[in-house]
């Protein structure tokens, strides 16, 4: 290295980026020694490095970029309000779980107190692995359970959180038999899975739940259904399938079930599909859902920023980026650690959210409904009250206040 440039790096304060452009960066840590070079993309200028690993080619590279444009949001969110404390260095998972395996072995090879994605289970599964054996944590964006353990969380809807808050609100409604027709898909199996853990917590009792391949199948599914809701042994239906609810409307209106009877509970999946709001059996339906009021809020933002429309998980990223960014996670020695998972959770773009010690993540959730125009928010974002796993440690010994906020 040159003298020239080593007297550029010594000037730089902490969090200045001293190599720009050539895709290696060389921040300042904050004890104000020079941190590894860093390639690929940097955003932002605080002095704790943070990855962000996802898709940027490949068939899912729209939802990759989309994301990385709701990190960089956040960074200006963060520049508006307490301040930047990291500058993250963006990276390709491409379309492989190996490619985002050796992106997270660089990263953490080149410092990174924190991994943000990949976004694939197999991706996370793998990446987590890495990240466990440098003792960093790492929150992908996965929905699939299995590949959560400690220290490698999950920031996305499980099938057992929106199954909590669904069956959480049916019994405040005072409802207290269930059946379910779910796909007999690997995501239905979990659904499956999940409807009897958290009928199991809130009380509710299964009646029957019936997994199909094909419409025969689901057909028969309602004629073996229809007596226990006809005579009300079952007061509540859940039906996640997204793209076999519209039928299920057409074929329990056949079986000449009073719709007032039963209160239909389908799945985060049904937000935004014209066909189930126009199915007029399944007026008066609800599903758990991502707060729609976030993505709305930052959507103009985003449109004036990027001249395009924002994916259902820029906000997600969002979030991500700010809890990264939070001032006692940050900047707590080490980074991070248990203070990822207060109790209490964290308040981010769409609303609360929290990690458990086992990995998995809960987000706050609120409840909408089939209605003439469309779906409407009927019952506030919250927690659906998954249980808190068992650990040694308590994350308000690192400091977080409860409840708290960085949005």
């Amino acid at each position: 290295m040159s003298a020239v440039l080593l007297l550029v790096i010594a000037a730089c304060s902490p969090g200045q980026t001293a190599m720009q452009g050539s895709g290696l960066v060389q921040p300042l840590a904050p004890t104000g020694a020079v941190m590894a070079p860093a390639r690929g993309e940097v955003i932002g200028t605080g002095p704790v490095r943070v990855a962000l690993i996802l898709p940027l080619s490949g068939s899912s590279s729209s939802v990759g970029r989309a994301m990385v444009n709701g990190a960089r949001l956040a960074m200006d969110e963060a520049s508006r309000t307490g301040g930047q404390h990291i500058h993250l260095v963006v990276k390709d998972a491409g379309a492989g779980a190996e490619t985002a395996r050796t992106a997270t072995q660089q990263a953490l090879a080149e410092g990174a107190e924190l991994i943000l994605g990949p976004l694939t289970a197999d991706a996370v599964g793998l990446a987590g692995a890495i990240a466990k054996s440098y003792d960093t944590p790492l929150i992908g964006f996965s929905s699939t359970a299995g590949v959560a353990t400690d220290g490698v969380y999950l920031l996305s809807v499980l099938p057992e959180a929106e199954i909590m808050r669904g069956l959480s609100y049916a019994r405040a409604q005072g409802r207290s038999a269930i059946a379910a027709i779910i796909p007999d898909t690997p995501l239905g199996n979990a659904q499956a899975e999940a409807l009897r853990l958290a009928a199991g917590e809130t009380g509710m009792g299964v009646v029957g739940i019936e997994m199909f391949e094909n419409e025969a199948q689901a057909r028969a599914a309602v004629e073996r259904l229809a007596p226990a809701m006809r005579s009300n042994l079952v007061d509540t239906l859940y039906i996640p399938g997204r793209a076999t609810a519209p039928s299920f409307g057409i074929l329990l209106e056949a079986a000449r079930l009073p719709r007032e009877r039963v209160l239909i509970v389908g799945s985060a999946d049904w937000e935004g599909d014209a066909a189930i709001a126009g199915q007029p059996y399944l007026a008066g339906a609800v599903y758990p859902a991502i707060d729609p009021a976030g993505l709305a809020a930052l959507a103009p933002i985003y449109r004036s920023r990027f001249g395009s429309e924002p994916h259902q998980l820029t906000t997600l990223a969002f979030s991500a980026v700010l809890l990264a960014n939070n001032a006692s996670l940050s900047l707590a020695t080490p980074p991070y650690g248990n203070g990822l998972v207060s109790p209490a959770g964290f308040t981010g773009r769409d609303g609360p959210f929290r990690l458990h010690f086992d990995g998995r993540g809960e987000y706050g959730l609120v409840m909408r409904q089939i209605g003439p125009q469309g779906a409407i928010t009927i019952d506030a974002a919250r927690l659906g009250g998954l249980p808190l796993a068992s650990s040694g440690g308590n994350a308000t010994d690192a400091g977080i206040p409860p409840a708290a906020e960085f949005r």
